[in-house]
């Protein structure tokens, strides 16, 4: 059986470590998070050390929602992980994904862009998980990076503040061209 490990940096600002979780529960119910669902969905205790560790749980993907793609996941299990500071560590999640059934991890650093701690960091983490359940093997996926999907997304944030340049918009305030409650509530 194929686990999914979403791993993010972890820090100490719950946005970002709401974010992690959520990409982890939408991949585990197969569908594609699209659009501010996944950005608005937020995890109250994110910022917590045990963030995730009791509430985002093993995600079967086995259970697609209304409105998510139809083709099955190449995993059968997800789990969210973090590098630094927030719990479920690398380790944790790994060990969530070995007692649903797993033995094989796909772990996908959520970065941006390549560096040490995808290069040096996970890949000793995963090797240090991998040394408590012998019996598994890992893989790691290259960060976002400028995938075509992250472009697209780039300029999908783009077209749609270029749409908003309307009545609601002055110039040089200082405020960013926004939707997003978190973001706007911080003006």
């Amino acid at each position: 059986m194929r686990g999914l490990l979403v791993i993010g940096h972890g820090s100490r600002r719950d946005e970002a470590n709401a974010m992690v979780i959520e990409l982890a529960r939408a991949l585990g119910r197969g569908g594609d998070p699209v659009g501010e669902e996944l950005f608005h969905a937020g995890t109250a205790d994110a910022g917590s050390p045990d963030a995730g560790t009791a509430d985002a749980g093993t995600a079967s993907a086995g259970t697609a929602s209304a409105g998510t793609a139809s083709t099955a996941p190449a995993w059968q299990a997800v789990e969210p992980a973090f590098l630094d500071v927030v719990h479920p560590d690398i380790a944790q999640g790994y060990a969530a994904l070995v007692r649903a059934g797993c033995s094989e991890i796909i772990a996908h650093p959520f970065f941006l862009f390549e560096g040490n701690h995808t290069t040096r960091d996970i890949p000793a983490a995963l090797a240090a998980a991998q040394a408590e359940h012998p019996t598994t093997r890992w893989t790691i996926t290259r960060p976002l990076g400028l995938h075509a999907g992250v472009v697209q997304a780039v300029r999908a944030r783009i077209d749609d503040a270029v749409g908003r340049l309307g009545p609601g918009y002055y110039p040089g305030v200082g405020r960013p061209v926004t939707s997003s409650p978190t973001t706007a509530a911080r003006g």
